[in-house]
């Protein structure tokens, strides 16, 4: 048994891929028999930094995790006190996710201080070295935390490509985001439309997730212009919060005529409602200008749901090009006919085995390996 600490977004900081992942992978070193606990934010973002409405979950916390509440990223004498109370307490195994350079002084001064007891092994789970939106400043902050750890885990090929630019040393290893099996089970596609008080016959294609400008809304509401997309009873289904001006969005959809091809779900949607979205879906669509990995397609393979994803990052390392969903360009007539392409030749039929198939690959049990692989623990 190892004792562990998880440094990360949890709750009663709102779902969402980070803290959603941190409580699943916690759940993963406990079935393990390992004891974990996740050290979380009191403070992750400053209130004029969020482009969102709360930071905090209304929803019950997950249960049987130790969650502790006490990292304030923008104060160093937090950090002090943080790491020196990890450091006293020897973890055999300290974790830290990083997802964007803004966190780095917090994270690498705690990983610093817990270094010097000479027991404690540091693990970067790195979503992102270099950020989507970049700011100046970005490289010095990550080389910063770079450098505070002992070994690092990936989940695309483009982060650890990125990573190399920092470190060509250290123990590194890619392993595929796992699939998030934390949204409850697969419900019939006409009860989730029920629920959702959705149309039983509409064909529905689905975007999920924060709305940023990387993720390229913009091009698929181009791609719904389309006058065959227009004519073929396709709506599109937005489930997810602005974290960006809504207002430019609402404009296209008004200039466009598009308000009659569209369901507007653009309030942040809870854990315990993500299943109903999926399961109502035809398709998934990400037409992402710029990625590296993404939680939404790990969601869309538990759901057992055809993919369609943008030649950008790590998207083409997880969807089979026409076998469990499409790869395409970045641009909008791209996307439009391989939405056509998927209802015109029913490949909802022809690509359910190749899902079902290709979701065994992604599992918890291969991501706890590797961290201790790298770890070597």
């Amino acid at each position: 048994m190892k004792k562990i600490v998880i440094i990360g977004s949890a709750f009663p900081l709102r779902g969402g891929g980070l803290a959603t992942f941190n409580e699943r992978l916690a759940k993963a070193f406990l079935q393990e028999g390992h004891q974990v606990r996740i050290e979380t934010f009191s403070l992750q973002y400053p209130s004029f930094l969020f482009p969102g409405k709360t930071q905090y979950s209304e929803e019950a916390p997950p249960e049987n995790l130790n969650i502790h509440v006490g990292v304030n990223s923008i104060n160093p004498i937090n950090w002090l006190s943080v790491g020196q109370r990890i450091k006293k307490e020897k973890p055999d195994l300290v974790i830290l996710r990083y997802w964007i350079p803004f966190i780095a002084p917090s994270l690498g001064s705690i990983a610093r201080i817990i270094k010097k007891n000479k027991h404690s092994k540091i693990v970067a789970i790195a979503d992102n070295i270099i950020p989507h939106e970049k700011r100046p400043g970005d490289a010095l902050l990550s080389n910063y935390f770079v450098n505070s750890v002992d070994a690092f885990v990936t989940m695309s090929q483009t982060v650890m490509e990125d990573l190399e630019k920092f470190d060509q040393n250290k123990p590194k290893k890619f392993n595929p985001h796992p699939l998030y099996d934390n949204f409850g089970p697969i419900i019939e596609k006409k009860l989730a439309r029920k629920q959702l008080n959705l149309n039983i016959e509409t064909k529905y294609i689905l975007f999920f997730g924060f709305i940023r400008d990387y993720k390229g809304l913009d091009l698929l509401l181009q791609a719904m212009t389309n006058k065959e997309i227009k004519t073929q009873n396709i709506k599109l289904i937005i489930a997810g919060e602005f974290y960006s001006n809504e207002d430019k969005y609402k404009k296209y959809i008004a200039e466009h005529h598009l308000t009659n091809q569209l369901e507007l779900h653009t309030d942040f949607i809870p854990n315990t409602e993500v299943g109903k979205y999926f399961c109502a879906a035809d398709l998934i669509v990400q037409p992402y200008k710029t990625a590296t990995q993404s939680g939404v397609t790990q969601v869309g393979y538990h759901f057992e749901k055809p993919m369609i994803v943008t030649r950008v990052g790590g998207l083409p390392e997880i969807i089979l090009h026409n076998k469990t969903g499409y790869v395409c360009e970045v641009n909008a007539e791209d996307i439009a006919q391989h939405i056509l392409k998927f209802y015109q030749e029913n490949k909802e039929i022809d690509f359910a085995p190749y899902i079902k198939e290709e979701k065994k690959k992604y599992s918890w049990k291969k991501l706890t390996d590797s961290i201790f692989e790298v770890a070597k623990l």
